[in-house]
């Protein structure tokens, strides 16, 4: 997912060009490529897509020259994470029912590579035999308002997630550090593409309908046209509000890696000071 502006970084992140396409921490490589090389480490085989807004499809062709056109989906208006995970959905399954699907925003900071691969390899073995969604979580340490919350049991296994909150206010995120069972929610989910597709016919079914009436024309010379007449019609809602909240299919798993949205000045200033 590459299409957010990162507003809390403006005027570094702009509009014109946001941080997924920057380099925030003076490493030689922008967020997203950072991203797409840390995936390709967990499964060279991988096939990464990218959704992204039409405007920038540019400085995906320029920064990952290797994802083949009909891997870019553009979205003609923003609509926030849950349309675009629900097109991305559809359009992968019409090419392979049989699909697994990790989502994951194209700017989360993780340098323990070897570390995100064990955890990816324990969670694409949960979710191959369809039981549910399998999302991140990392012990918070420190309140934040910012970061979305699971509460879930601390382990070394997949486990049940009890609930989710999103973007708690002060107060409320001290007390789930008090309490010790709530972690951060990284925003990276791993779905078999018909769970996922289910979920979202569960949840977002207005939605559903819409990808319905564009699944005829995915891969075709008209797909751009029908798709900028339905997607703005998509409820604009994110994938945490629209389906993890709701779903009886979440589980966690725990992860003792380093981690950052990179979404405030503080957050770069503090990675750059470590390195």
């Amino acid at each position: 997912m590459a299409g957010g502006v990162g507003s809390r970084l403006f005027p570094l992140s702009t509009p014109e060009r946001p941080k997924q396409f920057l380099d925030l921490l003076d490493s030689g490589k922008t967020m997203i490529e950072l991203t797409y090389e840390r995936y390709l480490k967990c499964d060279p085989d991988a096939k990464i897509w990218v959704v992204t807004s039409k405007d920038y499809i540019h400085f995906v062709h320029e920064l990952l020259p290797a994802i083949p056109d009909e891997r870019i989906l553009a979205e003609p208006v923003a609509r926030n994470t849950a349309p675009a995970v629900a097109y991305a959905c559809w359009k992968i399954r019409k090419a392979n029912q049989d699909c697994n699907i990790i989502v994951t925003p194209a700017d989360s900071y993780i340098p323990d590579t070897d570390g995100f691969k064990a955890s990816f390899n324990q969670a694409v073995e949960f979710i191959e035999d369809k039981r549910g969604v399998v999302c991140l979580g990392l012990r918070p340490t420190a309140p934040n308002t910012t970061y979305g919350y699971i509460q879930a049991p601390a382990a070394s296994d997949v486990v049940k997630v009890g609930s989710f909150t999103e973007k708690p206010d002060l107060d409320t995120a001290k007390k789930f550090i008090e309490e010790g069972c709530y972690f951060w929610n990284l925003g990276i989910f791993f779905w078999n593409g018909a769970v996922l597709e289910r979920e979202i016919r569960t949840h977002m079914n207005g939605t559903a309908q819409l990808m319905d009436e564009l699944k005829p024309y995915l891969y075709t010379v008209t797909e751009g046209a029908v798709l900028e007449r339905v997607f703005p019609l998509c409820e604009k809602i994110s994938t945490d509000y629209a389906v993890m909240e709701k779903t009886d299919r979440a589980f966690m798993l725990q992860v003792r890696w380093g981690w950052s949205d990179l979404g405030c000045f503080e957050a770069i200033e503090n990675i750059k000071n470590k390195k």
